[in-house]
C-alpha cells in the first residue's frame, strides 16, 4: 500500500463520520481515529487474501473440466508423438540466463542431446536443464518465472 491510497483512506474515513477504522494486511496494519473518541461508534476494515474466490474456482473447473474433456483428448493423441520434458526439481523456470540475454530455446529450434533449455532456480542456485533427447521445441508448457514442481512437463520435443 503506498502514500496516496493511504491518504486516500484517511479522507474516507473522515468523510465517513467513523471514529476509527482498523485496516490489517499481511504486511502491515493501519488504524485511523477521527473526531471524538467518546462516539460509540466503530468501522473496522480487514482486507485480507478473498478466500470466497478459491472455492468458486474450484467449484466451477470440474464443468470447465468436463466440457473440455473432448476436445482435449484429440490434442492428447497428437502430443503422443512427442517427447515430454519433465522438471527434474522444485523451483522457478527461467527460459533466460539472465533478463538481459536471450532465450534459451524458442518454439520450432532445434536442439542436441546436452542443450540448454532453461534455468530451475532452487534455494538461490541456478540450474541448467539440458535436454536429454535430440529434435525440435514443438510446444514450451510453462511461462517464464513461474513455480515449477518435480516431474512438471516443461517442453515437448519432436524427434524425428
Amino acid at each position: 500500500m503506498d502514500i496516496k491510497e493511504i491518504q486516500s483512506l484517511i479522507k474516507f474515513v473522515a468523510k465517513s463520520g467513523a471514529s476509527e477504522v482498523k485496516l490489517e494486511m499481511e504486511d502491515i496494519k493501519i488504524t485511523i481515529r477521527t473526531g471524538d473518541q467518546s462516539s460509540p461508534s466503530e468501522t473496522t476494515i480487514v482486507q485480507q487474501i478473498p478466500m470466497a474466490q478459491a472455492p468458486v474456482a474450484a467449484a466451477t473447473a470440474p464443468v470447465v473440466t468436463e466440457a473440455a474433456a473432448p476436445a482435449a483428448a484429440p490434442a492428447a493423441e497428437d502430443d503422443s508423438k512427442y517427447i515430454t520434458i519433465k522438471s527434474p526439481i522444485i523451483g522457478t523456470f527461467y527460459r533466460k540466463p539472465a533478463p538481459d540475454k536471450p532465450n534459451f530455446v524458442e518454439v520450432g529450434k532445434d536442439i542436441q542431446q546436452g542443450d540448454v533449455l532453461c534455468v530451475i532456480e532452487a534455494m538461490k542456485l541456478f540450474n541448467d536443464i539440458e535436454s536429454e533427447v535430440s529434435g525440435k521445441i514443438v510446444k514450451i508448457l510453462v511461462d517464464d518465472s513461474s513455480p515449477v514442481e518435480f516431474d512438471q512437463p516443461l517442453f515437448l520435443v519432436d524427434p524425428s
